[in-house]
């Protein structure tokens, strides 16, 4: 009996210092979506031809460092600021002019196969082209 129990508190001691479980996976959907992929399933670092509603046509090189510069189809440029990618869904924009806050647009490839991305503030969707990663 006192070899039984002698074990026991043996056994009890050797489970109590196994190593800990390794940490829980993370989530199918945070590693499904990595940081920083685009609604075209590529890095988002990239130069894009924006198209408006309207017809506008802006040049987006969004930039490694977290910054973007928008010009005009003269070359002018139009905005600039810092960017962030939340999700492929969800692409975010600060613009450096005075009194902006964060606008995050959703991002999508459509039905038709057209990537799009639609202004939460006027609900405007203008189609997107990557032009070079």
């Amino acid at each position: 009996m006192k070899k039984i129990i002698v074990v026991a508190a043996f056994a009890a001691l050797a489970a109590c210092s196994q190593p800990e479980a390794p940490a829980e996976e993370a989530t199918t959907e945070e590693a499904a979506a990595p940081a920083n992929i685009a609604a075209d399933g590529l890095p988002t670092v990239g130069v894009y031809k924006v198209t408006q509603p309207d017809g506008t046509v802006l040049t987006v090189d969004v930039k490694e460092d977290g910054t973007f510069a928008a010009t005009d189809a003269d070359g002018n440029m139009v905005d600039s600021g810092k960017w962030e990618q939340k999700s492929p869904e969800q692409y975010c924009e600060t613009s450096d002019a005075e009194g902006s806050t964060q606008v995050c647009y959703e991002e999508k490839i459509d039905e038709n196969g057209v990537y799009v991305s639609k202004n939460p503030n006027t609900g405007d969707v203008s189609t997107v082209e990557r032009v070079q990663s």
